[in-house]
Parts: structure tokens; sequence; C-alpha cells
């Protein structure tokens, strides 16, 4: 879809887009910034995220850097995006990790607590500071919450259990925060399969005909797929529509597969 043919559905809105300066985070920080919105990127490394905010029209986005799971580096992202705007609409909770590879039974405890911590307990955090945040009137504008789960919570995935277990919780809490926090917010989540970004690589790198065979819509997914169901998700387009997980994954859990 072109640029041309994209709508204008977050004119003058604010959105937060954690992990974004690539990845599924960048092509949905990308979708919301096409269609109109002012975009707040985070990510780890000044530098990379600096490269990718000078990918994007001047005035449309700022990047601050720093470690999802830091509280003191939330604090100063929801500050700044008080200071410069005074509002918040939109939040996508995109940063998730998974350092290990291999069965479950035999993982690390200290990984295990890694992986939960951020990608469970951080996605609990970048709400919590959104909501409760007076500067950015996140429940007067009607805020919207995106949190990206994965399909390796739905079905066991070999070699990523805990990781799996960890997007599972993240479902479970999109749901229970959407019923604690309407009519005011909407939360909802996607399930990605496997997506094309060097996230996923090891998924389907040197097999990917092999890996796309098992998916209905003949391909794997790429980070504009999931900025348009994010676009959509976090628009007005779903006002009635909360508490919910989108899969994403080209037709694979159907089908029978896994990531």
């Amino acid at each position: 879809m072109s640029e041309s043919t994209i709508g204008r559905r977050f004119e003058g809105q604010v959105a937060l887009v954690t992990g974004s300066s690539r990845g599924i985070g960048l092509g949905i920080a990308k979708r919301l910034q096409v269609e109109g919105a002012t975009v707040v990127l985070t990510a780890r490394k000044p530098e990379p995220l600096a490269e990718t905010v000078a990918e994007f029209p001047d005035g449309t986005v700022i990047g601050i850097a720093g470690k999802a799971d830091d509280s003191a580096h939330r604090a100063e992202v929801f500050d700044t995006i008080a200071e410069k705007f005074g509002r918040l609409d939109v939040l996508v909770t995109n940063v998730g990790i998974n350092p290990v590879y291999g069965d479950t039974i035999d993982i690390e405890l200290d990984a295990a607590r890694k992986i939960l911590e951020v990608n469970v307990l951080g996605t609990l955090a970048w709400i919590q500071g959104a909501v409760h945040h007076e500067g950015l009137k996140f429940r007067e504008n009607k805020g919207r919450i995106l949190s990206i789960s994965s399909v390796a919570g739905q079905n066991p995935s070999k070699g990523i259990g805990l990781y799996g277990v960890s997007k599972a919780a993240v479902a479970h809490l999109v749901k229970t925060l959407a019923v604690e926090l309407g009519p005011d917010i909407r939360v909802n989540g996607i399930a990605p399969a496997v997506v094309k970004t060097r996230f996923a690589t090891a998924l389907y790198e040197g097999r990917e005909a092999e890996v796309t065979a098992a998916y209905p819509a003949g391909r794997l997914g790429t980070p504009e797929d999931i900025g348009a169901a994010a676009a959509y998700l976090t628009s007005s387009d779903s006002d009635w529509i909360t508490a919910q997980i989108l899969t994403a994954d080209g037709g694979l859990i159907t089908a029978g597969g896994t990531a």
C-alpha cells in the first residue's frame, strides 16, 4: 500500500512505541507517523536510534534511548512527552527479549527471570506509567494500548518455550487490563508468527522456503504487516474492539503449525 492511499487517522495525536529502532517496532512507528501521529521512539542503544530517527521527516518523531526495564528511563520518556506535547494518545509496548534457545526444562533460572522481567513486568510498567502520569492525560484522551504478544504464547514452540510463556502472560495481561481500564482506555494485542526481522532470524535463516511452506498465506510476515494491523487496533476504526489478541500469522496456527 502506497503512502498516498493511507489515511490520516492519527492527525494531531502522539504515540509512543517502545523498542522501535528496527523490526516490528519500527514498522509500527512508520505506519503511525505516515497516518499523522507524532511518534516517540525508544531503544536501548543511542546510535541506532538516532539513525532511525533520521529516516523520518523532520519534526515527526523524537527518540529517547534507554533500557526498557529501567524505571528511570521510563520516567524520562513519560516526562519528556508531557513537557513537549502535553498528551499521549497511543502506547505500543513492543520490547521483548529471548536471550536463550533450547529446552525450557534446562533453562537457567536467571535467564528465565530476565525474560519475564522485560517481557511481562516491563510491559506492565510501561502501561502503568502511561495511565498514572497526570501530564499525559492518557485516560482523558481515550488512550489506546497495544502490546505485542506472539503465537509462541498460544502453542508451544520448540527452542523458545520460556519466551512463549512470557508472551502468553502478555496476552492475559492485555485482557485483564482491558477489563480494568475500560471504558476510557482500550487495550489490545497482536500475536505475530515469524516476521522477517533481525530478532527472528534464527527461526528462518537458511531455510526460509521450508518454513514458509507451513503458512497458508505463502510467505512470512513483514514489519509493514504488523504496522498495518497496529494502526487499525489503535485507531478510531476499532473503537468497539478491546481485550482482543489479533493473531497475525498468515494462517499458520489454523493449519497446525508452530512458530
